[in-house]
């Protein structure tokens, strides 16, 4: 017997599901011809320890996305939870994300923003299609902790940062 799929309604989904945390990062790329792009991602994680894989999820619709997927690999950026307007910039439909972000290159070439929480250099591994998002896999070919800070993180329709226990 095949089980009947429940529809759920998608405002009672996210008020839910919201009360899960998050971590924010920023992918970022840099085209054979220089050209930089980037995109703040809410849904990061990891995904395999052999082979070393990371995943995330862009939206369907995301214009920055396909752009960052033609240059081949990418870097993972989590940001610190003093970084907040520049989740915003990277978030921001259009423009020039870059404008005065200071960063270096990654040893795969792409921007590691400065004074993130770590990054990860990642080549595209595999896609696939899940709703209105796309699951994207990442082959991890290095990575570094930058700075031992609390990383920016979005619970309930707000950001923030963990606060330990003890």
């Amino acid at each position: 017997m095949v089980a009947q799929e429940a529809t759920i309604d998608a405002a009672h989904f996210r008020h839910v599901l919201g009360h899960y945390p998050t971590g924010v990062c920023i992918i970022t790329a840099r085209s054979a011809e220089g050209e930089l792009f980037g995109m703040a991602v809410g849904s990061f994680t990891s995904i395999s320890l052999n082979p070393a894989l990371v995943g995330f999820f862009p939206d369907n619709g995301s214009t920055s996305w396909p752009r960052i997927r033609a240059c081949g690999s990418f870097c993972v950026n989590v940001i610190g939870s003093h970084q907040l307007s520049l989740c915003r910039q990277f978030a921001a439909r259009g423009g020039n994300k870059f404008e005065g972000v200071t960063h270096r290159l990654s040893p795969a070439g792409h921007p590691i923003l400065d004074d993130c929480v770590m990054w990860i250099d990642c080549a595209f591994h595999d896609e696939v299609a899940t709703g209105d998002h796309r699951l994207v896999l990442g082959r991890v070919a290095a990575l570094e902790v930058e700075r031992a800070d609390q990383p920016l993180l979005f619970l309930r329709g707000t950001y923030g940062a963990f606060q330990p226990l003890s």
